[in-house]
């Protein structure tokens, strides 16, 4: 996985190798998302299947999967986890890469994983039993963290992010989120999804945040209270993406009015900027 984004990273390398994938996909016969559209079933039974980059589906109803695991290896890598950390992982699904992020943190380290559907919730608290490290909550991800985090690592898409996954970030905290709005229901995929979108890396440092765009993706969309979303908010946030350039983002501006002609995007107390943040 790490081949394919011609990424060496001997930590993360070691943490995919530490968990097995299988144990989270629940039992056979599993099912994937097909490349070429909707969600089909695997014949094998064989945990070999498991490590190809592919995403499997954990609720096919809902469009809940187990994602790739090269675009999960990308967006740990500007997570950037350092051994003792305190790690919220919200829409953790069955807990795969809550066991992934306990790895990285190390026995010193903290991972809460926030589900907010109670049959995925108690099958992660199952999975993840073994690792007292991982804390595993059933709630809305709008309301974690509750104290001070070293990262938040968001796993669904959202036209903005929520007030505790910036506000909560400890000083040189880390927050990597999806950002996009919700398209058209797609045949055979379940849920709606994003159409198109983003993940972003937002660093707090003490001069304000520091973004920068990790990935272009399709993901599937918030539900709970960050399903709830401005309309115009949500059409003004579908035009940025439409015009393209969304590389020159590199600051996020919180809670206060932004003079529109430096933003890529800009709402009425948030934006994306294009001005640095110093050091």
């Amino acid at each position: 996985m790490l081949a394919l984004l011609g990424v060496e990273d001997g930590r993360i390398e070691a943490a995919f190798t530490a968990v097995p994938r299988e144990r989270f996909l629940g039992d056979p016969p599993w099912t994937i998302l097909s490349p070429f559209g909707g969600y089909r079933s695997l014949a094998s039974a064989d945990p070999v299947v498991a490590y190809q980059d592919i995403l499997f589906a954990l609720d096919p109803a809902r469009g809940v999967n187990n994602g790739s695991p090269s675009l999960h290896a990308k967006l740990l890598q500007a997570l950037a986890v350092k051994p003792g950390d305190r790690i919220v992982h919200v829409g953790a699904g069955t807990g795969y890469y809550s066991a992934i992020l306990s790895e990285l943190v190390g026995p010193t380290g903290q991972v809460t994983a926030i589900e907010f559907d109670a049959t995925l919730a108690d099958q992660a608290a199952r999975f993840l039993a073994d690792r007292p490290n991982v804390t595993v909550i059933c709630g809305d991800g709008a309301a974690w963290p509750q104290a001070p985090a070293n990262g938040v690592y968001v796993n669904f898409g959202v036209i903005r992010p929520a007030d505790r996954w910036i506000e909560n970030l400890a000083p040189g905290g880390r927050l990597v989120f999806w950002l996009g709005g919700p398209g058209p229901q797609r045949e055979g995929m379940g849920g709606r999804h994003s159409n198109g979108g983003a993940a972003l890396a937002v660093e707090r440092r003490p001069k304000g945040y520091a973004v920068h765009p990790v990935s272009t993706a399709h993901f599937v969309c918030a539900e709970g209270d960050l399903a709830v979303g401005d309309e115009a908010e949500a059409e003004a946030l579908a035009k940025a993406f439409s015009d393209g350039g969304l590389d020159t983002v590199r600051s996020l501006i919180w809670k206060r009015a932004a003079m529109p002609d430096r933003c890529w995007f800009a709402a009425d107390d948030w934006a994306l900027s294009t001005d640095e943040i110093a050091d």
